[in-house]
């Protein structure tokens, strides 16, 4: 890496350190009503409009997820059981990190101070965070700023409460259409694409690719 050095780095949550079981809990739950064959589009459509949520005004995310999984079952023509959509959201909180996030995560974290911006709420993420395994300077999440990513509204209240220009900052994500699309439009002094194999990486949108955030800081040089 070259000799920039962030005054802090920014990381999405959810895929990024926490493993996002999101798809997962809906292969199980639509197993009676999807054939297996349909089932990677399905998940697809639900990932596809859970974005679409959370464009416009901020909502509660359990309106996310129940809207997006609604529309998902209505397009397939299945049954759509609100009980789903809610047992979706409430297992939120109990998702632990990806095997490689602690280690990396503690070696960073001695260095430069590490923020966390994610589309949660407050009551959901800080359950997260403590399985993560580092320490956290700040969490903000997009109940806080009312707008999820990638609106810009959820970055700029994130550069506001830091008091920190995007281009003192790095942002860690392995999602370009929630984050580092955003990042790259807002000018961060670097963008990290983490390859977790649910988005094909983009060289226009980001810096620097790593595997996994083992890696993490010795693209730092630490």
């Amino acid at each position: 890496m070259a000799s920039f050095r962030p005054k802090y780095i920014s990381f999405d949550c959810y895929g990024t350190l926490t493993r996002f079981r999101m798809s997962e809990m809906a292969r199980e739950m639509f197993a009676d009503r999807i054939a297996p064959s349909d089932m990677d589009r399905f998940c697809k459509d639900f990932s596809a409009y859970r974005l679409d949520e959370v464009l416009g005004a901020w909502k509660p995310y359990a309106e996310v997820i129940h809207n997006s999984l609604q529309r998902t079952a209505k397009k397939w023509k299945v049954e759509f059981r609100p009980e789903e959509a809610r047992r979706i959201y409430e297992a939120v909180p109990t998702w632990g990190p990806h095997a490689d996030v602690a280690e990396g995560l503690s070696k960073v974290a001695k260095e430069i101070p590490l923020v966390i911006l994610s589309n949660a709420m407050n009551d959901q993420i800080h359950h997260n965070v403590a399985l993560l395994g580092a320490p956290f300077h700040r969490v903000y999440t997009a109940q806080q700023a009312q707008a999820y990513k990638p609106r810009f509204q959820a970055f700029e209240y994130m550069f506001d409460q830091l008091g920190c220009g995007p281009e003192e900052m790095m942002h860690v994500s392995s999602s370009f259409r929630y984050d580092q699309n955003s990042a790259t439009d807002l000018g961060f002094g670097a963008r990290v694409f983490v390859a977790r194999g649910h988005e094909p990486t983009n060289p226009n949108y980001r810096d620097y690719e790593i595997p996994h955030i083992g890696i993490l800081p010795a693209l730092l040089g630490l």
